[in-house]
């Protein structure tokens, strides 16, 4: 028997998307009244292909975090001139940059086309840079934060742990980087970390360079699973820093309640993203 909620979510997040994205520029025009400031510059990664998300994105974070020192959009390089320009125009704290000015310096050669051209690779190149100028919020552009995102404050208040990492509800990931199953504990998730002090990248640089064939889509985030935890990064509460697929074939978004902070919403619930943004 059909699916029939899991279908109708689907289309309908397809129509609302589409609806959004059309009326971009009025909805950019509607300044966000952000609550409070929030003390750590923001950065995020993303390209023409998410522009809906990465406008959606953002005004979730200044309705419900607050207005950072500066909110650094990162572009692939695929942002037109009219984009970038209409991303500046959501609040003044916005500025966009480009992927090529944040390639680490002083890398081995073997991993810098993968941090220059790949596009996770390029991603993964913007997070090994941070923090520039004191600690630093990473999201990707497909994360909504709720009214529980106002806890965000404390976690930027602390200075007990190297970094924060949003919990993973599953391992995604390169395991020709892993070195037994037991380093897949923990699955680490890069769509929202939170940086105090630069990292040391060296255990996942050293996979990467002994690793046999090309890197894919989830390479990078193998290389931060890694680090993290290399480190002794700590997770956010996953019960308020929320990525789950459990809900992926039923109709209502289970998580999006007024007690959370945030959703990544991965691919396979990217629907949601959109069924979920009116309420």
């Amino acid at each position: 028997m059909p699916n029939y909620g899991y279908h109708l979510a689907r289309a309908q997040g397809t129509t609302i998307r589409a609806f959004y994205h059309a009326f971009l520029p009025l909805i950019a025009r509607r300044k966000v009244q952000a609550p409070r400031s929030f003390p750590l510059e923001v950065f995020a990664y993303s390209g023409a292909a998410a522009l809906p998300e990465q406008v959606a994105s953002i005004r979730s974070f200044l309705r419900h975090v607050g207005r950072p020192p500066r909110f650094t959009v990162v572009s692939d390089g695929t942002y037109t001139q009219r984009s970038i320009e209409l991303l500046l125009g959501l609040d003044s704290a916005i500025i966009v940059s480009d992927a090529k000015d944040w390639v680490p310096p002083n890398l081995p050669v073997e991993i810098q086309p993968y941090l220059r051209e790949h596009p996770t690779g390029r991603q993964l190149a913007l997070i090994m840079s941070l923090p520039t100028n004191g600690p630093a919020l990473y999201l990707d552009s497909d994360v909504l934060f709720f009214e529980g995102a106002q806890d965000l404050i404390k976690y930027a208040e602390a200075r007990d742990v190297p970094a924060f990492y949003l919990r993973d509800c599953r391992f995604s990931g390169d395991g020709r980087l892993l070195r037994g199953a037991a380093e897949e504990t923990d699955p680490v998730n890069t769509g929202f970390l939170l940086l105090f002090q630069a990292l040391d990248w060296s255990l996942g640089i050293q996979r990467f360079l002994e690793m046999n064939g090309a890197p894919n889509f989830f390479t990078n985030q193998t290389i931060t699973h890694l680090t993290m935890h290399a480190n002794g990064a700590q997770p956010f509460d996953p019960r308020k820093y929320v990525l789950q697929l459990d809900d992926q074939f039923v109709y209502p978004d289970r998580y999006a309640d007024a007690s959370l902070a945030l959703r990544h919403y991965v691919n396979p619930v990217r629907h949601k993203f959109w069924t979920t943004l009116p309420s």
